[in-house]
């Protein structure tokens, strides 16, 4: 069995936080073990927890759109959360709950190995941008090693507050401009090098 599915089937047999006895199935995520680029969301709704699949309730509908804004198809990506279970009602992870799926996280993040990794809210960003709040930092990026890191709002804050619905379409779009600069794999040491008008941020 290759790394990728081992890991997954971890994740649907781990009883590692209190969220094991209230999920239905655990989410552990989707896509292609080598997808180039990787969303991570925060948790599992109610429609994810019933489906044992990432983003399919109506936040996933709308990233679908936005994964198009940006150049992309979403059977192309690799979608996952933070946690792979739903906390109950919809609440926040709590920290601990984050610690106990880390590893999951990290398992994945070897083995696809994308090349850039975007950040869909405020608990997936606190992890590659710690000290940072999602209204500053949302639609930029940090270049580490080779991979890109990008934070955005979680497509659900669109369906909560309308008015950010420009604001994401707006960083999706610029996420395809990221893709397009890196060209084809290979290429990134010959793709333009970022430029004063694009904000860089330092990780902590």
């Amino acid at each position: 069995m290759t790394a990728l599915p081992l890991i997954h089937d971890q994740v649907r047999a781990c009883t590692r936080c209190e969220l094991a006895r209230t999920r239905t199935r655990a989410v552990p995520g989707e896509g292609p073990a080598d997808a180039e680029v990787m969303f991570i969301g925060e948790g599992p709704g109610f429609n994810e927890d019933q489906q044992g699949r990432p983003f399919v309730g109506q936040a996933g509908k709308l990233l679908d759109q936005l994964i198009e804004l940006a150049g992309l198809r979403r059977q192309d990506v690799f979608i996952t959360n933070i946690v792979k279970c739903r906390p109950p009602g919809n609440r926040d992870p709590l920290p601990n709950e984050i610690e106990a799926c880390s590893g999951y996280l990290t398992g994945q993040l070897e083995t696809i190995a994308p090349r850039i990794v975007v950040t869909l809210g405020r608990y997936s960003m606190a992890r590659f941008f710690p000290g940072q709040t999602i209204s500053r930092i949302h639609g930029h990026s940090e270049v580490i090693g080779n991979v890109t890191y990008m934070a955005m709002y979680h497509p659900a804050a669109a369906l909560r507050q309308q008015a950010l619905r420009q604001a994401i379409e707006a960083d999706f779009r610029k996420l395809g401009e990221i893709i397009a600069a890196l060209g084809e794999p290979g290429e990134a040491e010959s793709a333009p090098k970022p430029t004063a008008q694009t904000e860089q941020l330092r990780l902590m």
